[in-house]
């Protein structure tokens, strides 16, 4: 960790306090597995946190930054500059990577470079920072590392399938759409889940990820696509007769 150290203290001012906390962030559940220590040693407690800090901090800036824009803009923007594909470039350009501590399986099977492992590691660490030396300095961070790229226009734009299932949704009214994880399987370190959409309590779509987030974004995408009848067999998603031209009328009924 004293190289970790000395790059954090170079490249961005931070000195940690614990250190035992920074090595927990850079500290794979597959190490944790292959070492046989207890589960809380791992980085997914400080991910949680981090999630939350991280989508507080964009989401402030963005409100204060475009005023212009609505509710739904604004939610779009987050997305993509939250999601998987743009956390992990974040966490490239810090070079985060090369300190992880991987368990020797997960290390052949490409680990340091999967996205969601990046990912994960850059949301720990943020937990791991507002911990140690609270929100204002997680602010600092990620307006060093983050909002260049948001200003320059550079991250990752994909569809957000779950706003854009909302706002055809909302079109007829009222509204509940939930999610729900209904299979996950895999070692903690390569998990995969099966996601469900519902509104008002019925079915719209099923969807299959490497992540809860990436799993809800398939399910989302499958019934804005009109694939209702989602079947998953040995981890395959198959549709049953995809009805796109039906699209918004099915869903504004359901």
């Amino acid at each position: 960790m004293l190289k970790l150290q000395e790059k954090l203290k170079n490249d961005y001012g931070l000195v940690f306090n614990d250190e035992d906390l920074l090595k927990t962030a850079f500290t794979h559940s597959s190490f944790t597995n292959e070492e046989r220590l207890p589960k809380i040693a791992n980085n997914e407690r400080l991910e949680f946190l981090g999630d939350v800090a991280l989508s507080l901090v964009i989401s402030d800036y963005l409100y204060r930054t475009y005023p212009e824009k609505l509710e739904g803009e604004l939610s779009k923007m987050r997305s993509s500059i939250v999601r998987t594909e743009s956390l992990a470039n974040f966490s490239r350009s810090c070079g985060f990577g090369e300190f992880l501590r991987l368990g020797h399986g997960e290390e052949k099977m490409g680990g340091r470079d999967r996205e969601t492992t990046l990912e994960n590691l850059f949301e720990a660490f943020l937990g791991a920072l507002f911990i140690d030396q609270g929100m204002d300095e997680v602010r600092k961070f990620i307006q060093h590392v983050v909002i260049p790229h948001v200003k320059n226009d550079d991250y990752v734009k994909v569809i957000d399938y779950k706003t854009e299932l909302q706002e055809v949704l909302q079109v007829g009214g009222e509204t509940t759409i939930t999610y729900n994880i209904l299979k996950e399987e895999g070692p903690a370190h390569d998990r995969s889940f099966v996601a469900a959409v519902y509104n008002n309590g019925k079915e719209l779509g099923r969807g299959l990820g490497k992540s809860k987030k990436v799993a809800e974004q398939k399910a989302a995408e499958n019934a804005i696509k009109g694939q209702n009848h989602v079947y998953l067999k040995k981890w395959k998603l198959s549709a049953l007769n995809p009805l796109p031209i039906r699209l918004k009328l099915n869903l504004i009924k359901g």
